[in-house]
């Protein structure tokens, strides 16, 4: 392990704002997407969510790297986020289970960051301004060098990710003779959604993002599940053809996060993205269907338009956010189809949400 803590580094961001600190994980430079996490613990399931691929994370939480690196926290097989910006980087680290320093598990992944910034002043300009490319680098100190690369670097809107972290070839899950079989469409699922599965006697088979119904089909599932994911959900036409080909075969169908945008979309309901987006593990959800409340784990810069759910005949709200009341869930009318836009296999998060997992597997028995 190398200890850069002392050297410089720089993280610009797309509207020319420039803020100085130090370098973290692997000398170097990255761009991407910058955006936030409220979240006060679980940063290495973080870290690997494939649904933050392309974008560089702010931790508000303080102190980053204290309790270590534990290679069963893990939500695939790699680290997704492109950069990381905290405050305090604890390469010391204090826990039984942890196996490595975040700093080897940094240079290990390639992953550059930068640390000792003023999070709360940066997250209040990227709350106020919206989402928006930076650069980070702890290799060239050059701002203007660093603008010119960072006006290459493509927007989030239109940007087509799933394939990128999906599965190159099918997989299974759980145990083979469970009494029920639901075939995943893999746009960037996260481990302990299919861990979720595995507990409840389900037997999974993954597929890579581009599969068609068919080729699931054969496999003769009991159900559909559609993942979350990184990227702008409108330039899947793959996906959006896949989930309506399922709905056309009156299938059992369940999607999280990019699958709730996916199945919005199947059903002619527009996607937009968000100023910021909901990243966190304390977002309040009223569940409107049974007149609940639960407080929920969120990752997503996209979000379905509400209007035209309110306009479709074919689609019907189930949960809405109460800090924003954007869309939360939806259910498409005469199917056994429905979608939340957060994570209920909540990791990290709290397991207010699990439920969904028991409606899903009980749709299908019924």
């Amino acid at each position: 392990m190398t200890n850069y803590s002392k050297l410089p580094a720089i993280l610009v961001l797309e509207d020319g704002t420039v803020f100085h600190g130090k370098a973290a994980g692997k000398i170097g430079t990255t761009t991407g997407e910058i955006c936030f996490n409220t979240g006060t613990t679980g940063y290495q399931e973080i870290f690997t969510d494939p649904s933050y691929y392309a974008q560089i994370m702010v931790t508000t939480n303080a102190h980053i790297g204290n309790y270590g690196i534990d290679g069963d926290d893990e939500e695939s097989n790699k680290i997704q986020i492109a950069g990381l910006v905290c405050k305090n980087y604890n390469i010391n680290y204090s826990r039984k289970m942890a196996d490595q320093s975040i700093q080897n598990y940094f240079e290990e992944g390639n992953l550059v960051g930068i640390s000792d910034i003023d999070t709360r002043s940066l997250v209040r300009h990227i709350r106020n301004k919206g989402a928006m490319n930076a650069i980070i680098s702890s290799e060239n100190l050059d701002v203007d060098s660093l603008k010119a690369a960072l006006a290459e670097v493509p927007s989030m809107d239109g940007l087509e990710l799933s394939s990128k972290v999906s599965t190159e070839e099918p997989y299974f899950y759980g145990e083979d003779g469970a009494p029920t079989r639901i075939a995943v469409l893999d746009l960037g699922i996260k481990k302990n959604i299919l861990r979720n599965f595995d507990s409840r006697q389900v037997y999974a088979k993954v597929f890579p993002a581009k599969t068609t119904f068919e080729e699931m089909e054969a496999w003769n599932p009991d159900g559909y599940f559609i993942s979350n994911g990184p990227g702008d959900p409108a330039a899947m036409d793959y996906a959006i053809d896949t989930v309506r080909a399922i709905l056309a075969a009156d299938k059992p169908m369940f999607g999280i996060c990019l699958g709730h945008q996916i199945l919005a979309l199947a059903n002619d309901i527009r996607t937009s993205k968000m100023h910021n987006g909901h990243r966190g593990i304390n977002h309040p959800v009223k569940n409107i269907i049974a007149n609940k409340c639960e407080i929920t784990s969120q990752n997503h810069g996209f979000g379905v338009v509400a209007e035209d759910i309110e306009k479709s005949d074919k689609v019907e709200i189930t949960h809405v956010n109460l800090n924003d009341n954007s869309i939360e869930g939806i259910r498409v009318k005469g199917k056994k189809a429905f979608s939340v836009q957060y994570h209920p296999e909540s990791s990290p998060g709290p397991h207010d949400s699990r439920y969904l997992f028991d409606d899903f597997i009980a749709m299908i028995k019924g």
